[in-house]
């Protein structure tokens, strides 16, 4: 397939009902090469091509408290641009983790490095180191001692092999201003996630996301799973949202909009 194709399934239009459509278009078009052969060991370097959203897991059981903080959360879909108080929607605050691996992960890379592994996200161009050394996760983030590591918009990961061709990622940390998803699920600081990534051949990919957070959820669930297809151009896009803009749009068309007209989804 010729390099301006790739080129222009990654440029992704900006109504959301156009990129979805694109979007399968592209992987579609990708699933045609078949699986291309057997997978490398212990490897995931390079890029990948996925859904605009991952598919979604589990039906949540919150706590009391989990449902206390859910219900103060307004997401778009619901209360539309004007209404919502989601601060990715509003003012492009970050994504954070673990809703960057569900939404807007239509391009996604991984580099390998001595001890550790970079996932980046097209989207905002985020990315997240996996120490893959032995370390422990820390066990005292947000507390009051003076060692006390902060709280992350995408936490803290560790990683392990699981035979040659799953790659499980731990992570916690989680700086609780931000949602689990769209819909506005709330976490905690105390909030485990676990990403487990198999890649069965050289062109696949699936992850399953897992949520583990007792003081809000009463057990735990999937968050999502996606698949990916390995990038022939191994070509990322700059897909940002920008504040500035945002705001702009805001002024002149979310804010006047009103929530007469539902949300486009």
């Amino acid at each position: 397939m010729a390099e301006w194709f790739w080129r222009l399934c990654w440029l992704f239009p900006r109504w959301r009902w156009l990129k979805q459509a694109w979007t399968t278009i592209c992987i579609n078009k990708l699933k045609e090469s078949g699986p291309g052969g057997p997978a490398p060991k212990r490897d995931f370097t390079g890029s990948w091509a996925g859904p605009l959203v991952a598919q979604k897991g589990d039906d949540p059981s919150l706590t009391p408290e989990g449902q206390n903080l859910f219900s103060m959360n307004k997401p778009e879909a619901k209360f539309h641009v004007a209404g919502t108080n989601d601060a990715f929607v509003r003012t492009c605050d970050p994504l954070g983790f673990p809703r960057n691996i569900i939404f807007e992960i239509r391009g996604l890379s991984f580099g390998t490095m001595p001890e550790r592994v970079i996932i980046l996200n097209q989207y905002q161009q985020a990315w997240r180191e996996i120490w893959t050394d032995g370390r422990e996760l820390p066990k005292n983030v947000g507390g009051t001692t003076k060692d006390a590591p902060d709280p992350r918009y995408y936490g803290y990961s560790v990683g392990h092999w699981e035979g040659d061709n799953t790659f499980v990622v731990d992570t916690t940390g989680l700086d609780d201003k931000t949602w689990l998803n769209g819909a506005g699920y709330p976490h905690s600081i105390e909030a485990h996630v676990q990403e487990r990534y198999t890649r069965p051949d050289h062109n696949d990919l699936q992850v399953t996301v897992t949520e583990d957070d007792p003081k809000l959820y009463t057990k735990s669930f999937v968050l999502g799973t996606a698949s990916f297809r390995w990038l022939p151009s191994q070509h990322l896009e700059e897909q940002l949202c920008v504040p500035s803009e945002m705001l702009q749009y805001l002024q002149l068309i979310g804010e006047p909009g009103g929530s007469g007209v539902p949300a486009g989804k």
